[in-house]
């Protein structure tokens, strides 16, 4: 979007110097209100998103108040400050599309200047919800430190320049990967956002059980007192040193976050200057020679993949999870997922070897809609199927493509399991029970592939299943997981009376046993898969093609 774009009968300042400020305000706020008026649910969810927003900050600065004389206030304050900067800095590259109204690489073509461009998009950036999120927890903090008219003083200038410090952190970020977050690249790290918000989250909960076993805040007071020292947390320290009469500590630390966003400011002329007189990605990759940017045969470790049908079929599996964004985030959340909590659950000691096999269940759910993200393209896969033996083949290839992956791995989170636990003797049976659970996975989906087929819309980072195909979705998927658990009865029945008999020294007995069945009973759900889907092709076209 650029000054060309606004709307017809708009008045538009010049453009130069100062007056590119309002300019860039004035497109900020028409850019907001025109892609508000785009859709109702657009602005419902701007509407709860602002909402939620301000009852956080309002909350944040209550307790923030209450805490006002606490000891541990400042270490709190400038903690607080550190984890909202480096969220600053993170957002932009899982959230490329946030705020793309200050795309610089969108104004290559006018005659602007960098230094007033930096300071008009500077200004420009502190509108959004964001900046009034921060402004709240900046000014809930200096409330709850400041003590005395030296600590307002130094609040006075404190609560600006935290602000713009993160404003400018999170910009020259943008700026210096833009060429990367409109790319290919950039799209799947904001598919892959919802990975690290989840994993986040687990690790939250672990420091703060941690935390509540180690004494409070008061075991963090080494750390702040190294935060303290950073910028812009930096800022907030200064105001809890003037509280403390330390005057030429705050100097220094308010000069570090002034210095700070001088870098920042530097750093982001620079990446804006090469951005905008350097050729991009595309018209470099234009100018190779064909011959450089096109290869034949398979290459690399899909060359040891077997001939046929089953190779290329494998292939094709392998390269959506390396390429697909939807495809990628589910195997990547899958990996994560699957190994944070049966190990974090073994650190805190309420572990079992057992609870490995939920990484099982997580890679297992892979199978599960088998051609849906294949999308309207199944069209050519169901070209080469004219029999049931087709069909075999095809689903037996994805399955071993999902299992060169799942099978290490769970054999990887099981042994790190029963390491933390030292619970060696029991190593065997989680692995048995884990593999037939992976076979009973890999039987169910693939039936549920070929029965309840869906599509995964390609438009949007957290839309995965098509409207009106929810129900759908959910029946796949929960019912396999039902199905797959029931399937797994005669090696968990197994493994119970080994327990419960006192033969803990038989358990070895459940990993052949428990690979053997989930061997089994895998090939035969793909068997019985198989006709099925030769017969429902174009039911499952119809299905699939939807998104």
């Amino acid at each position: 979007m650029t000054v060309l774009d606004a709307p017809v009968g708009s008045t538009v300042p010049a453009v130069g110097g100062h007056g590119l400020v309002p300019v860039f305000v004035q497109l900020k706020l028409t850019l907001l209100r025109n892609g508000l008026r785009q859709s109702s649910g657009r602005r419902a969810a701007y509407v709860a998103s602002l909402v939620v927003t301000v009852l956080l900050a309002v909350g944040q600065v209550i307790g923030l108040v209450v805490l006002r004389g606490n000891a541990q206030a400042e270490t709190l304050v400038v903690l607080m400050t550190a984890v909202v900067a480096l969220g600053w800095a993170v957002m932009p590259l899982f959230f490329p599309s946030g705020d793309e109204t200050l795309d610089p690489s969108r104004l290559v073509m006018l005659p602007l200047r960098p230094r007033p461009l930096i300071g008009a998009l500077l200004v420009a950036s502190l509108i959004g919800i964001g900046p009034l999120f921060t402004l709240a927890l900046v000014l809930g903090s200096v409330i709850a430190v400041a003590r005395g008219w030296a600590a307002v003083v130094t609040s006075v200038v404190a609560v600006p320049l935290t602000l713009l410090v993160c404003v400018a952190l999170a910009r020259s970020v943008a700026t210096a990967n833009i060429r990367l977050l409109t790319s290919r690249k950039g799209r799947d790290l904001a598919v892959l956002s919802g990975l690290v918000i989840g994993v986040g989250i687990q690790f939250v909960n672990f420091g703060a059980q941690r935390l509540g076993r180690a004494g409070g805040l008061s075991s963090l007071e080494p750390l702040a007192d190294v935060v303290r020292w950073l910028p812009p947390a930096s800022a907030l320290g200064a105001v809890g040193s003037a509280s403390e009469g330390a005057y030429g500590t705050a100097l220094a630390q308010l000069l570090l976050s002034v210095l700070a966003l001088g870098a920042l400011g530097w750093l982001w002329q620079r990446s804006l200057v090469k951005l905008m007189t350097s050729p991009d990605g595309s018209t470099i990759a234009a100018a190779e020679p064909a011959s450089k940017r096109s290869g034949a045969g398979r290459s690399g470790l899909f060359a040891l993949l077997p001939e046929g049908r089953t190779g290329t079929v494998m292939e094709r599996s392998l390269r959506y999870i390396a390429r697909d964004p939807k495809t990628k985030a589910t195997w990547v959340t899958a990996l994560a997922i699957g190994l944070i909590v049966p190990v974090l659950n073994a650190v805190q000691g309420t572990g079992s070897v057992y609870l490995a096999s939920f990484a099982a269940g997580m890679l297992g759910m892979q199978m599960y809609n088998q051609f849906g993200q294949d999308t309207s393209a199944f069209w050519m896969v169901a070209q080469t199927i004219s029999s049931p033996r087709d069909a075999y083949l095809e689903l037996r290839a994805r399955a071993l493509a999902l299992l060169l992956i799942t099978l290490p791995y769970t054999a990887l989170v099981t042994v790190v399991n029963a390491a933390v636990l030292g619970d060696w003797a029991t190593l065997p049976a989680g692995l048995g029970l884990s593999f037939a659970l992976l076979g009973g996975m890999l039987a169910t989906g693939a039936m549920a592939s070929v029965l309840f087929p869906y599509s995964i819309p390609q438009d949007g980072a957290f839309k995965n299943v098509a409207p009106g195909q929810g129900g759908l979705a959910w029946i796949s998927i929960l019912g396999g997981m039902v199905t797959a658990g029931l399937l797994c009865g005669p090696v968990i029945g197994l493994t119970i009376w080994l327990h419960t008999a006192g033969l803990r020294d038989w358990l070895w007995l459940v990993l052949p046993v428990g690979t053997v069945y989930g061997a089994f009973i895998g090939w035969l759900g793909v068997r019985l898969a198989a006709p099925r889907a030769a017969d429902r092709l174009p039911e499952i076209l119809t299905a699939v093609s939807k998104g």
